[in-house]
């Protein structure tokens, strides 16, 4: 994801947003639903931090320091 382009695609379900943010560069795809009262900002700031965090889990562990 650094330096890559995310995709978002914003879809009305009735009183609901379907939001969807794709990273250009792995293909890696998230959906959220949020409620229609949600500023846009809202809606791609929690598509964005469930997308870090779907890349941060795919990635393996950093080996920890012991001294």
């Amino acid at each position: 994801m650094p330096g890559g382009e995310i995709l978002f695609e914003f879809v009305q379900l009735g009183n609901q947003m379907r939001v969807a943010a794709v990273d250009s560069a792995s293909g890696t795809e998230i959906v959220v639903i949020a409620p229609i009262s949600a500023t846009r900002t809202q809606m791609q700031q929690l598509a964005l931090a469930k997308l870090r965090k779907k890349l941060g889990a795919a990635q393996p562990a950093a080996t920890q320091r012991l001294f």
